[in-house]
């Protein structure tokens, strides 16, 4: 274990999915003493390698923060359950598993915003150096990677959705990374021989044995310290107590989209008044820490489903869980060897829209409750659309709410702050319920369970949303890359300001990509990795 002020090359704050990148390239070498932070524990948890063990790791606090959002205003004075890693691999070992990149006009678009070298050219070879892709490489894809990225699972049900969504007019479309990300099809995953393919497991398994690289876990950082403004180390708080350990180089903070502007704000870098009013010295006032956030927002509609066929069936039926375990150990099939999330629809709601701006998710499974008690399934065969809104208008924080390093923070969304929020969601919905009335599901659905039929207008959808939709679990943000008085960091990653700090994962992300964001964070760890070792060599 780390000894109190040890000195590093590098220390990086949390093993998420851009943290575990950031610290296994800054290893490679052998050059580096690199010290890699992780408040949570080891992946030992069986559950978190079974790709359909997220349901288990969905709510248990020994692997996940399981923060609660503030009440939100437009939602009826709901909060929302924000699951995320507290583990080596962050997010990444206990996700839904689905590689989406997003379109190459978000890139272009961070760009514009002030990102120079985050335009779509420039970020594709850190994707491609990350990836080890099943289907082999190509203008798109790498091969020889630490992540790996794999082929669907197919089944009756998914084939049936991807056929459904055609016959309703979306086109076909095979690799949503690819040449064009509208259409349907199935989901690629970061799995490897059906078991999930996390961070953890992609950067931190080949650089265990690499004597430079310390990997402290139940080590929760607390503070950075400074000389000025130049960091010069970290105190964190591990079972044995506090601890302190200096730097000669950078410190990368990682401790994604609420625990990096929450350390950055204990530690005197953020808004002045929230400062002062916790009586934390101010280093630096950098407004637009904790700003920003936001995040895909969706709603979802059940049908019941005629065939014994669905996750529900096995989670509710015990011979039917020894079958699937069976299936699953002797030849990695089955329920558990995906996420029950078959395949998905990249869409426009308006035919104006340069980009796809709503995802349907289609899943074998549905849940009377998605909350911090857990998941659990409707007693009967159904499956799920979900309509996901990627391009939010609500703007949200992140705000400590006590001086204490070890207090939740403030998660405010703000969600369907816009007319286009709920006008988005609701052709989302109307789009589902075509897919479903298709032939090539017709046999599957028995009736829509959620919302019900009778849930027609758009005043009655618009209320439906108010009172079931929910985060869809990709925030970014809230550490904005960019220009200006309101921006974190700048297009290097380095803290305004601030020498010798930086910051690496989704907070620094400027506006959401149109799909999920575990591959944009790790894109992020690669590149914020091989700035760090370019200006270090430069200097």
């Amino acid at each position: 274990m780390t000894t109190a002020e040890e000195t590093y090359d590098f220390i990086v704050t949390g093993a998420g999915s851009a943290g575990c990148a950031v610290a296994g390239r800054l290893s490679e070498s052998g050059r580096y003493r690199v010290l890699l932070l992780e408040a949570g524990t080891r992946d030992s948890n069986p559950w978190i390698h079974i790709p359909l063990g997220y349901t288990k790791t969905f709510a248990n606090p020994r692997v996940n923060w399981m923060f609660e959002s503030e009440p939100e205003k437009e939602l009826k004075g709901r909060t929302l359950y924000q699951p995320r890693g507290k583990v080596l691999g962050g997010t990444s070992s206990i996700n839904g598993m689905v590689y989406m990149r997003g379109t190459p006009a978000d890139y272009d678009g961070w760009r514009q915003r002030g990102c120079e070298g985050w335009d779509w050219d420039s970020v594709l070879p850190f994707f491609k150096k990350a990836e080890h892709q099943e289907r082999g490489a190509n203008e798109f894809h790498g091969v020889g990677g630490p992540l790996r990225v794999s082929n669907p699972v197919r089944c009756p049900l998914g084939d049936a959705m991807v056929k459904a969504a055609i016959e309703a007019g979306i086109p076909a479309n095979d690799d949503f990374n690819g040449a064009r990300q509208e259409g349907v099809g199935y989901y690629q995953t970061t799995t490897s021989n059906r078991r999930r393919w996390s961070s953890a497991r992609a950067y931190l398994g080949p650089a265990r044995n690499r004597g430079n690289l310390t990997i402290a876990t139940e080590a929760h950082a607390t503070r950075i310290l400074f000389d000025g403004t130049r960091a010069v180390g970290i105190e964190y708080h591990t079972p044995q107590g506090r601890k302190t350990a200096r730097v000669r180089g950078e410190i990368i903070v990682s401790g994604g989209v609420y625990g990096s502007p929450q350390l950055l704000q204990l530690s005197g870098l953020g808004p002045g008044d929230l400062l002062s009013e916790y009586g934390i010295p101010i280093v630096r006032e950098i407004p637009g820490v904790g700003a920003n956030l936001h995040d895909h927002f969706n709603t979802y509609l059940v049908w019941r489903c005629t065939q014994p066929i669905t996750v529900n069936d096995m989670a509710r039926s015990p011979l039917l869980k020894v079958k699937a375990a069976a299936q699953y150990a002797l030849s990695r099939s089955g329920h558990l060897s995906n996420a029950g999330i078959y395949a998905g629809a990249l869409v426009k709601s308006d035919p104006r829209l340069e980009t796809p701006d709503l995802q349907i998710n289609m899943s074998g499974w549905s849940a009377l409750e998605r909350l911090r008690t857990g998941i659990k399934p409707h007693p009967f065969p159904a499956f799920t659309f979900s309509p996901v809104h990627l391009r939010p208008d609500g703007r949200g924080t992140v705000r400590i709410k006590s001086p204490d390093p070890l207090a939740p923070p403030a998660i405010r969304f703000n969600f369907l702050s816009s007319d286009d929020d709920f006008r988005a969601l609701i052709y989302g919905a109307r789009l589902a319920r075509k897919i479903a009335a298709q032939p090539a599901l017709r046999p599957f659905v028995a009736e829509e369970v959620l919302p019900g039929p009778q849930v027609e207008s758009d005043e009655a959808l618009v209320e439906e949303i108010r009172v079931r939709g929910v985060s869809n679990l990709h925030p970014v943000g809230t550490c904005r890359m960019g220009r200006g008085i309101d921006a974190v960091v700048d297009p290097r990653l380095r803290v305004h300001g601030i020498e010798r700090l930086r910051v690496a994962d989704a907070s620094i992300i400027p506006l959401v990509p149109g799909g999920n964001t575990n591959a944009p964070s790790i894109m992020i760890g690669e590149k914020c990795a091989a700035m760090v070792l370019e200006d270090t060599l430069a200097a």
